[in-house]
């Protein structure tokens, strides 16, 4: 069986280590960060969004304990680790920072055998493949596909939304708009940002932001015509994105949310996928570990106009789909 690094021990990366355990899937080999041990066991042992770890964890120099599992710990503020020496053969990074080839290339130059980034990469250029679990993971190439991209967590919430759309009803063209959690971009006070907007309180504005999104489901689907924009807002995690469509084929609310209904339960989006019958607020999703839960009440149609909304839990949803691609992909490289 391959073994896994862990690059990055941020909101993504931690829970992306709670899952795995979870679930027993694996034990990375090697984990690094630029922070100190004790404060890294720290936020894995209490997370503001979910809860106590149910074991003790402890960090200790060169170490991070959680329960029996001993797993070396690497501070690599100065350099990548040597994964060759650590015997690694799949990175997954959790840094957000790898969306350049040449970002995610340093894993393969320091002896990685490939690499999972757990972002959108700039340019399909910028990585061999955009795999998403339910939507195209079959497709997986160990002989070509060695930086693998699984884009966001607007992107895979979106995705299974567009599947189910594309193969029953077709789609001209579209547009979508995320009202997204406030993450780490942001500033919890008014300070001067990189980008401008980030720069009002997170906890006390509705901010505009841009989405990659759609430029990754463009990776997927080359000739998808959608783009969209996201809208932070004062939420610990939890977001909903409502795309708008146009469709090729007639269809009504009825049939649309029968669709749904049929993708959730049944074929490659089950346990990607959910729907939701009765009414909810945001709260209803957090800690759910789909990757699109797709609210049917407030699916609409006017004209030729339909209107799709999906929750999705932003952290917690996307790390496990982030884990069980990593997992698919350590039983086939």
């Amino acid at each position: 069986m391959k073994t896994i690094g862990l690059y990055g021990f941020g909101r993504i990366g931690r829970q992306f280590l709670r899952i795995a355990l979870q679930h027993q899937w694996f034990v990375p080999t090697a984990i690094a960060d630029i922070r100190d041990e004790p404060t890294l066991a720290a936020l894995f042992a209490v997370d503001t969004n979910y809860g106590r770890w149910p074991e003790p964890v402890s960090g200790s120099e060169g170490l991070l304990t959680i329960g029996d599992r001993n797993i070396p710990y690497y501070n690599s503020a100065k350099e990548v680790p040597d994964w060759s020496a650590l015997g690694v053969d799949l990175v997954v990074d959790c840094t957000g920072r790898a969306t350049t080839r040449a970002g995610a290339q340093v894993h393969l130059d320091r002896g990685a055998k490939y690499v999972l980034v757990s972002a959108p990469s700039k340019t399909l250029a910028d990585c061999d493949a955009v795999l998403l679990k339910g939507i195209n993971l079959d497709t997986f190439d160990a002989a070509n596909h060695r930086i693998i991209s699984m884009g966001s967590c607007t992107t895979n919430a979106l995705a299974a939304v567009v599947k189910v759309i594309l193969e029953n009803f077709g789609i001209q063209y579209g547009l979508f708009s995320t009202v997204h959690s406030y993450t780490n971009s942001q500033s919890l006070t008014d300070q001067p940002m990189k980008d401008r907007r980030d720069s009002w309180a997170a906890a006390e504005n509705i901010i505009p932001s841009s989405s990659g999104a759609a430029r990754a489901l463009q990776f997927i689907w080359k000739d998808l015509q959608i783009t969209g924009k996201a809208y932070r807002v004062p939420t610990r995690t939890g977001s909903i994105a409502e795309l708008n469509l146009i469709t090729e084929k007639d269809c009504t609310v009825a049939e649309v949310n029968d669709a749904f209904r049929k993708a959730a339960t049944d074929g490659p989006l089950q346990g990607v996928m959910d729907v939701l019958e009765d009414q909810w607020a945001s709260s209803r999703i957090v800690a759910d570990p789909h990757s699109s839960i797709v609210d049917l009440p407030l699916t609409a149609k006017e004209g030729k106009l339909l209107s799709v909304a999906a929750w999705y839990d932003n952290e917690w949803g996307f790390s496990n789909r982030l884990a069980e691609v990593a997992a698919f992909l350590r039983e086939r490289i």
